[in-house]
């Protein structure tokens, strides 16, 4: 029952910061939420028994993708006219509440393991074999297709930033 509801409860976190990143026009906001959207679902994998693939989540995209965005971001001054005092007060206090909600979250995920003695699955399948084995097996052709796309973006992007030599 406690997974289900951790289950419930990081799933609406992670559809409503993501939704958010999509809404806002302040795009240090939307990063920020996009962190928080990226930090609901490595727990996500938490509750799946992932626990490397939800560590290198936090690592890599929380911890060093998301927050070059928001160097970027913020070097670059972009949404730089702030809006008025009352919608900043209403910002702080919904960004108060999400840190307290993600607070007692943790809390209580630390409270029911602690409770069941942490080994209520005995086969760890997050581990980095069995990923390994799973990335390089079954789903290989995905792998290898999603690196030729992440190519091809990458080298659209320079293309497209590149300025005509006239």
């Amino acid at each position: 029952m406690n997974e289900a509801f951790f289950f419930y409860v990081f799933s609406g976190l992670t559809l409503l910061a993501a939704l958010y990143v999509v809404l806002t026009k302040n795009p240090t906001y939307a990063v920020l939420s996009l962190v928080a959207a990226m930090f609901s679902l490595a727990i996500l994998f938490v509750l799946l028994h992932a626990y490397f693939i939800a560590a290198v989540h936090i690592l890599v995209y929380a911890g060093a993708i998301l927050v070059l965005f928001l160097f970027v971001v913020m070097l670059l001054g972009v949404g730089r006219e702030e809006t008025a005092g009352r919608s900043q007060t209403l910002y702080r206090i919904f960004g108060g509440w999400v840190v307290l909600g993600f607070l007692m979250e943790i809390g209580l995920i630390v409270k029911a393991v602690s409770r069941t003695g942490g080994a209520s699955s005995p086969v760890l399948t997050g581990t980095i074999e069995a990923v390994g084995r799973l990335l390089f097996t079954r789903y290989f052709l995905p792998f290898e297709i999603t690196s030729v796309l992440l190519l091809v973006g990458i080298i659209g992007a320079v293309v497209l930033s590149r300025k005509e030599q006239v």
